[in-house]
Protein backbone atom coordinates (compact mmCIF):
# COMPACT_ATOMS: atom_id res chain seq x y z
CA UNK A 1 0.00 0.00 0.00
CA UNK A 2 1.38 3.40 -0.90
CA UNK A 3 1.98 6.53 1.14
CA UNK A 4 -0.07 9.66 0.60
CA UNK A 5 1.97 12.88 0.38
CA UNK A 6 1.09 15.92 2.47
CA UNK A 7 2.85 19.02 3.68
CA UNK A 8 4.66 18.78 7.01
CA UNK A 9 3.90 21.78 9.20
CA UNK A 10 6.56 23.64 11.19
CA UNK A 11 4.67 25.69 13.80
CA UNK A 12 4.74 24.60 17.46
CA UNK A 13 2.08 22.01 18.29
CA UNK A 14 2.22 22.28 22.08
CA UNK A 15 2.42 25.46 24.15
CA UNK A 16 1.94 25.85 27.94
CA UNK A 17 -1.75 26.72 27.64
CA UNK A 18 -2.54 23.66 25.53
CA UNK A 19 -0.41 21.41 27.74
CA UNK A 20 -2.66 22.18 30.71
CA UNK A 21 -5.13 19.71 29.11
CA UNK A 22 -3.40 17.83 26.28
CA UNK A 23 -6.07 15.11 25.94
CA UNK A 24 -8.93 17.61 25.93
CA UNK A 25 -7.93 19.46 22.76
CA UNK A 26 -10.46 19.10 19.95
CA UNK A 27 -7.61 19.28 17.44
CA UNK A 28 -5.36 16.90 19.36
CA UNK A 29 -4.94 14.58 16.37
CA UNK A 30 -3.53 17.32 14.15
CA UNK A 31 -1.21 18.49 16.93
CA UNK A 32 0.05 14.92 17.39
CA UNK A 33 0.55 14.48 13.64
CA UNK A 34 2.47 17.75 13.47
CA UNK A 35 4.60 16.75 16.45
CA UNK A 36 5.60 13.37 15.05
CA UNK A 37 6.34 14.74 11.61
CA UNK A 38 8.67 17.23 13.29
CA UNK A 39 10.63 14.76 15.44
CA UNK A 40 10.71 11.80 13.02
CA UNK A 41 14.40 12.13 11.98
CA UNK A 42 15.68 11.81 15.56
CA UNK A 43 12.84 9.83 17.11
CA UNK A 44 14.58 6.47 17.54
CA UNK A 45 17.85 7.96 18.77
CA UNK A 46 16.11 10.05 21.43
CA UNK A 47 14.07 7.03 22.57
CA UNK A 48 17.22 4.93 23.00
CA UNK A 49 19.05 7.63 24.94
CA UNK A 50 16.27 8.61 27.34
CA UNK A 51 15.03 5.08 28.04
CA UNK A 52 18.59 3.90 28.69
CA UNK A 53 18.08 1.39 25.89
CA UNK A 54 15.16 -0.21 27.72
CA UNK A 55 12.65 0.57 24.95
CA UNK A 56 13.97 -2.33 22.85
CA UNK A 57 13.45 -4.80 25.70
CA UNK A 58 9.94 -3.44 26.32
CA UNK A 59 9.01 -4.15 22.72
CA UNK A 60 10.48 -7.67 22.84
CA UNK A 61 8.46 -8.36 25.96
CA UNK A 62 5.28 -7.14 24.27
CA UNK A 63 5.89 -9.45 21.30
CA UNK A 64 6.47 -12.42 23.61
CA UNK A 65 3.31 -11.72 25.62
CA UNK A 66 1.31 -11.45 22.39
CA UNK A 67 2.45 -15.00 21.52
CA UNK A 68 3.13 -14.09 17.90
CA UNK A 69 3.55 -17.13 15.66
CA UNK A 70 3.94 -18.16 11.98
CA UNK A 71 0.21 -18.06 11.23
CA UNK A 72 -0.34 -14.53 12.50
CA UNK A 73 -1.21 -11.46 10.49
CA UNK A 74 -0.07 -8.46 12.54
CA UNK A 75 -1.29 -4.88 12.29
CA UNK A 76 0.96 -2.42 14.12
CA UNK A 77 -1.05 0.75 14.74
CA UNK A 78 0.64 4.14 15.16
CA UNK A 79 3.75 2.29 14.04
CA UNK A 80 5.98 5.37 13.86
CA UNK A 81 9.44 4.52 12.54
CA UNK A 82 8.70 0.80 12.67
CA UNK A 83 10.43 -0.31 15.87
CA UNK A 84 7.61 -2.56 17.07
CA UNK A 85 6.80 -3.75 13.55
CA UNK A 86 10.41 -4.95 13.20
CA UNK A 87 10.24 -6.63 16.63
CA UNK A 88 7.03 -8.36 15.53
CA UNK A 89 8.73 -9.48 12.30
CA UNK A 90 11.52 -11.06 14.34
CA UNK A 91 8.89 -13.48 15.70
CA UNK A 92 8.31 -14.67 12.08
CA UNK A 93 4.57 -14.06 11.63
CA UNK A 94 2.99 -14.50 8.21
CA UNK A 95 2.97 -10.72 7.59
CA UNK A 96 3.24 -7.40 9.41
CA UNK A 97 1.49 -4.21 8.32
CA UNK A 98 2.50 -0.92 9.94
CA UNK A 99 0.00 1.95 9.88
CA UNK A 100 0.58 5.57 10.93
CA UNK A 101 -0.90 8.96 10.06
CA UNK A 102 2.41 10.87 10.31
CA UNK A 103 3.99 10.74 6.88
CA UNK A 104 7.52 11.59 8.02
CA UNK A 105 7.53 8.70 10.49
CA UNK A 106 6.68 6.26 7.70
CA UNK A 107 9.43 7.73 5.52
CA UNK A 108 11.86 6.99 8.36
CA UNK A 109 10.46 3.45 8.74
CA UNK A 110 11.01 2.72 5.06
CA UNK A 111 14.73 3.49 5.45
CA UNK A 112 14.98 0.12 7.23
CA UNK A 113 13.30 -2.20 4.71
CA UNK A 114 12.07 -5.61 5.77
CA UNK A 115 10.54 -8.04 3.30
CA UNK A 116 7.97 -9.18 5.86
CA UNK A 117 6.72 -5.65 6.65
CA UNK A 118 4.65 -3.28 4.56
CA UNK A 119 3.41 0.17 5.56
CA UNK A 120 0.37 2.31 4.90
CA UNK A 121 -0.64 5.84 5.86
CA UNK A 122 -3.86 5.83 7.85
CA UNK A 123 -5.68 7.01 10.97
CA UNK A 124 -5.92 4.68 13.99
CA UNK A 125 -9.56 5.75 14.43
CA UNK A 126 -10.42 4.75 10.84
CA UNK A 127 -8.18 1.79 10.02
CA UNK A 128 -8.00 0.97 6.29
CA UNK A 129 -8.73 -2.74 6.83
CA UNK A 130 -11.92 -4.84 6.75
CA UNK A 131 -13.50 -6.46 9.79
CA UNK A 132 -11.80 -9.56 11.25
CA UNK A 133 -8.83 -9.29 8.89
CA UNK A 134 -5.85 -9.72 11.27
CA UNK A 135 -4.99 -11.91 14.25
CA UNK A 136 -2.83 -9.43 16.20
CA UNK A 137 -3.12 -5.69 16.64
CA UNK A 138 -0.31 -3.87 18.38
CA UNK A 139 0.43 -0.32 19.47
CA UNK A 140 3.54 0.94 21.27
CA UNK A 141 3.27 4.32 22.98
CA UNK A 142 0.47 5.30 20.63
CA UNK A 143 -2.94 4.92 22.31
CA UNK A 144 -2.11 7.86 24.56
CA UNK A 145 -2.03 10.03 21.46
CA UNK A 146 -5.42 9.02 20.03
CA UNK A 147 -7.95 11.81 19.61
CA UNK A 148 -10.56 9.40 21.02
CA UNK A 149 -9.18 6.49 23.06
CA UNK A 150 -12.36 4.41 23.05
CA UNK A 151 -12.82 4.84 19.30
CA UNK A 152 -9.25 3.66 18.73
CA UNK A 153 -9.73 0.61 20.96
CA UNK A 154 -12.96 -0.23 19.13
CA UNK A 155 -11.07 -0.14 15.82
CA UNK A 156 -8.47 -2.54 17.22
CA UNK A 157 -11.30 -4.85 18.22
CA UNK A 158 -13.10 -4.51 14.86
CA UNK A 159 -10.18 -5.60 12.66
CA UNK A 160 -9.28 -8.63 14.81
CA UNK A 161 -10.56 -12.09 13.96
CA UNK A 162 -12.43 -14.12 16.57
CA UNK A 163 -9.27 -15.56 18.15
CA UNK A 164 -7.28 -12.34 17.82
CA UNK A 165 -5.54 -10.36 20.51
CA UNK A 166 -4.44 -6.80 21.00
CA UNK A 167 -1.12 -5.92 22.62
CA UNK A 168 -0.57 -2.38 23.85
CA UNK A 169 2.64 -0.95 25.29
CA UNK A 170 2.20 2.37 27.04
CA UNK A 171 3.76 4.64 29.65
CA UNK A 172 2.21 4.54 33.11
CA UNK A 173 2.85 6.21 36.46
CA UNK A 174 4.82 3.98 38.88
CA UNK A 175 2.79 2.96 41.93
CA UNK A 176 5.68 3.36 44.36
CA UNK A 177 5.53 6.96 45.56
CA UNK A 178 9.30 7.54 45.74
CA UNK A 179 9.93 6.02 42.32
CA UNK A 180 6.99 8.01 40.89
CA UNK A 181 8.34 11.31 42.25
CA UNK A 182 11.82 10.69 40.79
CA UNK A 183 10.40 9.43 37.49
CA UNK A 184 8.07 12.40 37.04
CA UNK A 185 10.80 14.88 38.02
CA UNK A 186 13.09 13.34 35.41
CA UNK A 187 10.38 13.26 32.73
CA UNK A 188 9.06 16.71 33.56
CA UNK A 189 12.29 18.65 34.12
CA UNK A 190 15.38 16.90 32.73
CA UNK A 191 14.21 14.93 29.72
CA UNK A 192 12.27 17.73 27.95
CA UNK A 193 15.27 20.06 27.97
CA UNK A 194 17.86 17.51 26.88
CA UNK A 195 15.61 15.71 24.39
CA UNK A 196 14.51 19.02 22.89
CA UNK A 197 18.15 20.00 22.44
CA UNK A 198 19.18 16.63 20.99
CA UNK A 199 16.28 16.52 18.54
CA UNK A 200 16.14 20.26 17.79
CA UNK A 201 12.42 19.85 18.37
CA UNK A 202 10.24 22.86 17.49
CA UNK A 203 6.87 21.23 18.21
CA UNK A 204 7.00 20.92 22.00
CA UNK A 205 6.92 17.11 21.74
CA UNK A 206 9.06 16.47 24.79
CA UNK A 207 7.03 18.86 26.91
CA UNK A 208 3.89 17.04 25.78
CA UNK A 209 5.23 13.61 26.76
CA UNK A 210 5.22 13.99 30.60
CA UNK A 211 1.92 15.89 30.59
CA UNK A 212 0.27 13.26 28.40
CA UNK A 213 1.40 10.46 30.73
CA UNK A 214 0.29 11.95 34.07
CA UNK A 215 -3.12 12.87 32.63
CA UNK A 216 -3.75 9.52 30.88
CA UNK A 217 -5.72 6.58 32.33
CA UNK A 218 -3.74 4.18 34.53
CA UNK A 219 -3.63 0.42 34.19
CA UNK A 220 -6.89 -0.24 36.08
CA UNK A 221 -8.89 2.13 33.90
CA UNK A 222 -7.22 0.89 30.72
CA UNK A 223 -8.25 -2.68 31.52
CA UNK A 224 -11.80 -1.49 32.13
CA UNK A 225 -11.94 0.43 28.87
CA UNK A 226 -10.59 -2.50 26.87
CA UNK A 227 -13.36 -4.67 28.32
CA UNK A 228 -15.97 -2.00 27.61
CA UNK A 229 -15.29 -2.20 23.86
CA UNK A 230 -15.63 -5.99 23.83
CA UNK A 231 -12.26 -7.46 24.75
CA UNK A 232 -12.01 -10.36 27.22
CA UNK A 233 -9.14 -11.82 29.26
CA UNK A 234 -7.54 -8.41 29.62
CA UNK A 235 -4.20 -8.61 31.47
CA UNK A 236 -1.53 -6.06 32.34
CA UNK A 237 2.19 -6.47 33.04
CA UNK A 238 4.07 -3.52 34.59
CA UNK A 239 7.71 -3.17 33.47
CA UNK A 240 10.65 -1.13 34.79
CA UNK A 241 9.09 -0.32 38.18
CA UNK A 242 5.76 0.41 36.51
CA UNK A 243 7.05 3.15 34.21
CA UNK A 244 5.51 1.24 31.29
CA UNK A 245 2.78 -1.39 31.09
CA UNK A 246 2.02 -4.11 28.54
CA UNK A 247 -1.66 -4.90 28.06
CA UNK A 248 -2.85 -8.02 26.26
CA UNK A 249 -6.56 -8.28 25.46
CA UNK A 250 -8.23 -11.16 23.63
CA UNK A 251 -11.26 -10.67 21.40
CA UNK A 252 -12.97 -13.92 22.29
CA UNK A 253 -14.76 -16.40 20.06
CA UNK A 254 -18.21 -14.96 20.83
CA UNK A 255 -17.28 -11.41 19.68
Amino acid sequence: MGLNMHKVESNPAWDPKVLADPHGQTDKAERVRHMFNDIAPTYERVNRVFSGGRDASWRKRAVKLAEVGPADLVLDIACGTGDLARAMSDAHPQQVLGCDFAHAMLVAALKKPNKNISYCEGDALHLPLPDASVSVTSCAFGVRNFQDLDAGLKEMHRVLNSSGRAVILEFTRPKNRLIRVVYEWYCGQIMPRLAGWLSQDRSGAYRYLPRSVVSFPGAKEMRSRLKSVGFVEVRAWPLTFGAVTVYVARKGSNA
